[in-house]
């Protein structure tokens, strides 16, 4: 399946609706749930071309960096702490357009200029870990982004359950 990846689409709403089955497809059958979360990164990486994106699995007190592409990062984010400490917090998804106005944002790169984070949950309703997506551009994510990612995370909610 991975050879045939392939992602059409014009706008970025046709896109993440082109991606979807797809991600299913790549996933469904194997249960390793870091080579499935690898995947979906790498999918979502090639697909819109993110200058960063990963998640973060809730580890105690702390979120600790999980798959990831794009630059060097942030290893340890505490709860409550920046756009993904808080999106853990509040247990929501955050779009922060600007994060030189986020209070408390980490800048594990000054080259970010917007985020979208959001918390993947388990059956107790606990956050488990959370996507986390940064653009060198201001103001690039949106409600479409924000639907259809939580989508996305729907996929990797399945892929926590099955553990």
């Amino acid at each position: 399946m991975a050879e045939s990846f392939i992602i059409s689409g014009e706008t970025k709403r046709e896109k993440y609706q082109a991606l979807l089955p797809q991600l299913k497809s790549l996933t469904e059958g194997e249960t390793d749930l870091i080579a499935n979360l690898g995947n979906i990164i790498a999918a979502l990486k090639q697909t819109f071309n993110f200058f960063w994106i990963g998640m973060y699995f809730v580890k105690e007190d702390t979120l600790v960096l999980g798959p990831f592409q794009g630059p060097v990062a942030c290893t340890r984010i505490a709860f409550g702490k920046g756009v993904c400490g808080s999106a853990w917090k509040e247990k929501r998804t955050m779009i922060v357009p600007d994060v030189d106005q986020f209070p408390g944002h980490i800048a594990c790169s000054n080259a970010s200029k917007s985020e979208i984070v959001v918390p993947a949950f388990n059956k107790r309703r606990e956050v488990v870990l959370v996507l986390d997506i940064d653009s060198d551009k201001r103001n690039d994510f949106d409600q479409d982004d924000e639907k259809y990612l939580m989508e996305v995370v729907g996929v990797i909610e399945k892929l926590l359950i099955s553990e």
